[in-house]
């Protein structure tokens, strides 16, 4: 799952020692759903977000389990969007290729 989002500007705000306690909540409620990998990349500039998170797992209820708890933390306070949410399939190049049916 790729889940593009957005700061608040109330977020750049605060102190970093705050913002680094909220992030904190949202490793702690990551760390429950260990069959999801997580991987947050800074894409300001890119596009029109700030962040993409890349969620990689073979559960997608997993997923949805995670996304709804992270919404009940304080962090979710500070996010301005948070869709659209990409569905992707992991594969080799070369199934991707004979995929294609070339």
């Amino acid at each position: 799952f790729i889940y593009p989002f957005v700061k608040t500007r109330e977020w750049y705000l605060l102190t970093q020692f705050t913002r680094q306690g909220i992030m904190d909540e949202h490793i702690y409620v990551g760390n429950k759903y260990p069959s999801v990998k997580l991987n947050t990349s800074y894409s300001f500039g890119i596009d029109d977000q700030e962040f993409v998170v890349a969620f990689e797992t073979d559960y997608p209820e997993d997923f949805v389990d995670l996304v709804m708890d992270l919404r009940e933390t304080q962090g979710s306070l500070y996010v301005e969007r948070d869709t659209p949410i990409f569905s992707c399939i992991a594969n080799s190049l070369e199934d991707t290729v004979n995929s294609l049916g070339i």
